[in-house]
């Protein structure tokens, strides 16, 4: 589970370009195609989990600037979430029209067939919630995992071990 991970490199350092000279990249990586170029790598990561037997479920928290506000002044005025609150989250505020372009165009290039983003609606924590634990249980239930069945050599192999260990029967739980 990757909580923002990766992804911050086409958000946050999108909407501020002086972490991107801080990130000491040879002057000529730091070109136009830069945000182009660190989509596709993100998408031939991802391309490589799913290869690789990896379900890829990505889910982006949407919520609005009001609700945002909501939740910014209930941890200043919440004794017990109080830890939450940021004073940096402020001036990030300010951005907010910058990140919404980035955060569209990140979810725009980065959803594929094989690892397709869900853009949950979150300014109700339950609905997002629900909606997050459908998913999640649509994408596991169709795993369709099972115990894999023993054949019949691997059956006598069993009871084999049993007799080794001095067990005729198998205790019941």
């Amino acid at each position: 589970m990757f909580n923002r991970s990766y992804y911050e490199e086409v958000v946050v350092v999108r909407v501020h370009p002086e972490l991107l000279e801080q990130e000491r990249l040879p002057k000529e990586r730091v070109r136009s195609k830069i945000w182009e170029e660190r989509f596709e790598d993100i998408n031939v990561f991802e391309r490589h989990l799913w290869r690789n037997g990896t379900i890829l479920v990505k889910f982006f928290l949407n919520i609005s600037r009001k609700e945002q506000e909501r939740r910014l002044l209930e941890r200043i005025e919440d004794p017990s979430k109080n830890w939450k609150f940021s004073p940096g989250d402020l001036p990030e505020r300010t951005k907010w029209s910058a990140y919404m372009a980035a955060y569209a165009e990140a979810l725009a290039a980065t959803s594929t067939g094989h690892a397709p983003w869900h853009v949950i609606p979150a300014d109700h924590k339950w609905f997002a919630h629900a909606a997050i634990a459908e998913i999640l249980y649509e994408t596991l239930s169709d795993l369709d995992l099972r115990f894999p069945r023993l054949t019949p050599a691997q059956q006598r192999e069993l009871a084999q071990a049993r007799r080794q260990l001095g067990r005729k029967r198998p205790r019941r739980r």
